[in-house]
């Protein structure tokens, strides 16, 4: 038989991980308050935060294949295959086959695609410096460490 007083050592213990108090509960509040207020930033320009995370993948280097996009957002085809149809409508990026192996398709950054990264870095940077007021750099710092060691481990 389980004490009354073992039973409220265990249902305090189980407060850090019941909602709203567990920290997968509030990633996911930050994660959606951050979508929203970054998908209301990028409306006046047409794009969504996938479109962001595209651009971003081809500011860095551009004329990757398609796979190697997918790779780095941790996205399956089928979803990438429709944002890109999407981006390539608006002249955003274009596709080429590659020219060593015809089964892979590289995706390049227009000139329109190029011209955003000139534009939207600093939206984003303002969004993040917002959500980050009163919070040092060294804390930034160590929240992006935690966050990347919590995901690593849960690859």
């Amino acid at each position: 038989m389980v004490s009354t007083s073992d039973y409220s050592q265990t249902v305090e213990s189980w407060q850090q991980i019941l909602a709203p108090y567990s920290m997968g509960y509030r990633i996911k509040l930050l994660s959606q308050l951050l979508s929203r207020k970054f998908t209301e930033k990028l409306e006046p320009f047409g794009l969504t935060p996938f479109h962001w995370l595209i651009l971003c993948c081809l500011w860095q280097e551009d004329g990757l294949p398609t796979s190697s996009i997918g790779d780095k957002l941790k996205q399956v085809g089928g979803t990438l295959t429709g944002v890109l149809d999407r981006m390539e409508e608006r002249s955003l990026v274009r596709r080429e086959r590659d020219s060593h192996d015809r089964r892979i398709w590289r995706i390049w950054l227009t000139d329109a695609g190029k011209e955003l990264e000139t534009v939207l870095p600093p939206i984003s940077a303002e969004l993040r410096d917002q959500a980050m007021q009163g919070i040092s750099l060294a804390e930034r710092e160590l929240f992006s460490q935690l966050l990347n060691q919590a995901i690593t481990n849960l690859s």
